[in-house]
Order: C-alpha cells, then sequence, then structure tokens
C-alpha cells in the first residue's frame, strides 16, 4: 500500500509538473478549481488513511511481539478496549437515531391531502414507534450487555443452551404485534379497494395512461362517462386509441394538466401503452402500477386544496404532483403532472375550457359530422393590414429613388 501511494504520489505530482510546462507554453489560464473537488483527491485520502492505519496496526503489533519476546504480560487489555468501544459506539448510535428523527424527521411529506392517507399515516406512526421501541431496547441490551460482561480472565462463561419460557416469550409477542399491523394494513386496503358507490355522491372519473415518458389525461366530458378505448385503434392522429362508435367518447376532454375538487370522491381509470409504470401522487398516498393490457383503479378523496396546503406548509410555490414511481427508461425523472385541488366552482369553470379530444381530423377519419372551426376573419383582417402596410413602404421607398 505504501508502494501505490508512493506510485501515485509520484503520478501526480509528474501530471502537475507537465501541467504547469504545458500552461507556461500555451499562457493560458490555469484551472485554480478547488483540489477537494477532484475524484483523485478523494481516492488519495483514502489511501492515505489505510496506510496510516496499517502503520498504526504493526506499530503496535510489533510492540506486543517486543513484550513478549521479554516475557512481560500484555501490554494492551483489548477486551477492555473493544467493551469501550462498544460503549461508545452505543452512545453514538442513539445520537444518530436522534439526529435522523429531528433532522430529516422534518423533511418527510405533510399530514396526507386525502380521506384514505390518514388512516395510511397513522399504520405507519404506529409501525414507526414500534419498531423505533425495539430497536433501542435491543441494542441498548446488546451494547451494555457487551461492555459490562467483557472478558477479564478471571471468570467463566455459563453455559446456558435452552430456555422454553424464554423462546416462548420472544415467539408470541412479536407474532402477535405483526399479526395486528398485518392485519390494520389488510383492512385499510380494504377500505380503499373495495368501496361502497354513493348514488348521491358518485366519483368523478378520470383516465390516466401512461407512457414513455408522459401522462396523458382524459376527462369523461358532459356526460360524466369515460368512452371506450382499443390499443388497436391507436394511430398517428389517435393515440390513445379511443372507440369513437362508442357515443360516450363524443365529448371527451384532454387536459394538461389534473384539476381536482375537493371533497369529492374521484376514480382514477389507469392503462400504460408501453411498458409498466407507477402512478404515485405521494401526497394522496395514491401508488398504482399502470400494465399494459390491463386496467386499473384507484379511488380516493382529496381533502384539502392547493391553497390550503401552501398555507399548512407555509409554501408559496407548493404543488401537488403525479410522478412515476417506476425506473421506466433514460427519461423516467422527467415523467411529472401538476395536479391542482380547488373548489367545485373553480372545478366547474375550468373543465368546460379543456379542449375536445374529438378534432375535425378525428371525425373526418371515423366519418363523424365535421364540426365549424372557429372563424379567422379577425387575424386575416391583421395580415391583410400588414400586407398593405409593407406595400405602401415599399412604393414610398420606389417614389424616393
Amino acid at each position: 500500500m505504501a508502494v501505490l501511494a508512493a506510485m501515485l504520489t509520484v503520478f501526480a505530482n509528474t501530471s502537475a509538473f507537465a501541467q504547469e510546462a504545458a500552461a507556461a507554453a500555451t499562457a493560458k489560464p490555469v484551472d485554480m478549481e478547488p483540489v477537494y473537488k477532484s475524484t483523485l483527491f478523494y481516492v488519495l485520502l483514502f489511501l492515505l488513511l489505510c496506510l496510516f492505519i496499517a502503520i498504526v496496526g504493526k506499530a503496535l503489533r510489533v510492540y506486543e511481539l517486543t513484550r513478549e519476546t521479554q516475557g512481560k504480560p500484555e501490554g494492551i487489555n483489548w477486551n477492555k478496549i473493544n467493551g469501550i468501544l462498544f460503549a461508545l459506539f452505543l452512545i453514538v448510535g442513539l445520537y444518530g437515531v436522534y439526529w435522523e428523527y429531528t433532522v430529516h424527521g422534518n423533511m418527510i411529506l405533510p399530514e396526507a391531502a386525502s380521506e384514505h392517507g390518514k388512516k395510511i399515516d397513522q399504520m405507519f406512526n404506529i409501525t414507526l414507534i414500534i419498531t423505533t421501541i425495539v430497536f433501542i431496547l435491543t441494542h441498548i441490551i446488546l451494547f451494555t450487555f457487551t461492555y459490562f460482561y467483557k472478558s477479564t480472565g478471571k471468570r467463566k462463561a455459563y453455559y446456558y443452551p435452552h430456555n422454553n419460557a424464554l423462546e416462548r416469550i420472544w415467539t408470541i409477542i412479536p407474532a402477535l404485534v405483526l399479526t395486528v399491523l398485518v392485519l390494520m394494513g389488510f383492512l385499510t386496503w380494504r377500505s380503499i379497494f373495495y368501496k361502497i358507490e354513493d348514488p348521491k355522491n358518485k366519483p368523478l372519473s378520470i383516465e390516466v395512461t401512461s407512457s414513455q415518458f408522459q401522462w396523458d389525461v382524459r376527462y369523461p366530458g358532459a356526460d360524466g362517462v369515460v368512452g371506450k378505448k382499443s390499443y388497436k385503434l391507436i394511430t398517428a392522429i389517435n393515440a390513445l386509441g379511443i372507440d369513437f362508435t362508442d357515443k360516450n367518447s363524443l365529448d371527451d376532454q384532454l387536459a394538461d394538466e389534473i384539476v381536482l375538487p375537493v371533497n369529492k370522491p374521484v376514480r382514477f381509470i389507469l392503462t400504460s401503452k408501453d411498458v409498466i409504470h407507477s402512478f404515485y401522487m405521494p401526497h394522496f398516498r395514491v401508488q398504482l402500477n399502470t400494465v399494459p393490457g390491463m386496467t386499473s383503479y384507484f379511488e380516493f378523496t382529496p381533502t384539502l386544496t392547493t391553497e390550503q396546503m401552501k398555507a399548512k406548509t407555509n409554501d408559496p410555490t407548493f404543488k401537488y404532483l403525479l410522478l412515476c414511481a417506476k425506473i421506466c427508461g433514460a427519461n423516467h425523472f422527467n415523467m411529472q403532472k401538476p395536479v391542482r385541488v380547488v373548489t367545485q366552482e373553480e372545478y366547474d369553470a375550468w373543465v368546460v375550457k379543456q379542449n375536445p379530444y374529438l378534432t375535425n381530423d378525428l371525425r373526418k377519419a371515423f366519418k363523424l359530422p365535421v364540426v365549424a372551426e372557429p372563424s379567422k376573419e379577425a387575424p386575416a383582417a391583421a395580415d391583410t393590414t400588414a400586407k398593405d402596410t409593407a406595400a405602401t413602404k415599399t412604393n414610398q421607398l420606389a417614389i424616393k429613388k
């Protein structure tokens, strides 16, 4: 290791001299980037640390061999040192747990913005509290036992091979705790995916189609029903493969963002065009895979508007997001869609402004009646004026010449 470090040092110095000579010859400014930003710096630092530890270890070993050859007793009580190190590791480790909870604990998501999300947070907190208590107690016992019962050469370990009562305790108690946690998870899962529909408060259906690397959002239109689609109908102009023989498809709308009315159940219809993606809205505690050839559903009720969450988080730039939680390709990180939760009045005003999916090009392709395009007279008049102005300037220049 010493030879390797020396070779690297020589190589680094030679490279540095070569760089200085080249810089002097070309008279270009030298890159004065801090050395700690280079990879070579950390490699050399690591090798230097290893070399230091090796030298200290060899020195201690020489010390021990010298005392042994002189017939002297052991100079360093390694059992005592190991016991002290265990005690120090316990203190540092417990502080590390405290630091994680106080520092990184403040970086977790804010409170859930959906009804079922509160149940998931409650289940998560209960699990975290139980596991934290068990983790701290077991490590205190383990490290304290190691410190107080380190070998002294004056006592012999007691042979304790079996205890039925102890085994029953550490088998039954974890089994009961895990059974309770599993039942909580099962009941929470059923409450999310098996809902009884309220005829007076039917959910808003929204279809989300995933593909590399985007989300396509389709709203149901005035009839409140999302029309059928088929992968066999996918073309350049019908990217989602909508089946326009289904009357429910005729008024469907496309949206660049997801807008949800607060306190209104929302039912997402999830499909994928290419690979497995994951429909993930962390603030609502929503996550479900979108699988090619299969339709999935996730229903939930948002409880906090975007403006309310901005106030709760004290973040005026806060926004809900739809993300992909699967590593689905090179541009996976870019697969985002903004989500807004608004009042029912704001939602009603927004949804009527969304463009219909069925364009005139699609109408022609599916032999449906073509709708009149918006009038373009005003832009044409503006163009004519511009042309007349340009012509007048040209004539004036010609007269001057």
